[in-house]
């Protein structure tokens, strides 16, 4: 196993929370949508099922950025969608140290992500592409994948 240096990039960030309702904006669209947000520097994009007045069916979408790229993505948001109005709200995101180790498998290494707090690594989680990599490249089960990564980490 090689750990690399922490990675201190994200912190404590000062964000953007922007959100919009849909409920007349075509479902195809969401996707394309989210992938535009992300493209232009959305750190995350979700959506929610809510309900709107006259009971109509609904999507809330809700996207976290940096408060420089928040104008492009209200640029996205009034281009892409049918919404009429972007609410957003600053906030500061506590993020958990970052370490990035190699692990080795049968099929090769595999990036580990783990999350240090105070210190402790809390989280760790194997890096999804990769392990969707071996998984098509072997035609083996993604589950089969993290379990050897996880039983090889110990």
């Amino acid at each position: 196993m090689v750990l690399h240096p922490p990675n201190h990039e994200h912190y404590d960030d000062q964000m953007v929370k922007m959100e919009v309702n849909l409920d007349d904006t075509p479902g195809e669209w969401l996707g394309y949508v989210m992938d535009l947000l992300f493209e232009a520097g959305a750190n995350d994009v979700f959506y929610t099922p809510i309900y709107m007045k006259k009971n109509r069916p609904a999507v809330l979408l809700q996207l976290l950025c940096s408060q420089k790229n928040s104008s492009r993505m209200k640029e996205i948001l009034f281009k892409e969608t049918t919404t009429l109005g972007v609410r957003y709200y600053p906030l500061t995101v506590h993020r958990l140290e970052r370490m990035f180790k190699k692990v080795t498998t049968e099929w090769g290494t595999v990036t580990v992500k783990e999350g240090i707090f105070e210190g402790q690594v809390v989280q760790s989680a194997p890096e999804y592409e990769e392990c969707k990599k071996i998984a098509q490249q072997y035609n083996i089960p993604l589950k089969q994948v993290y379990a050897q990564i996880w039983k090889a980490m110990g």
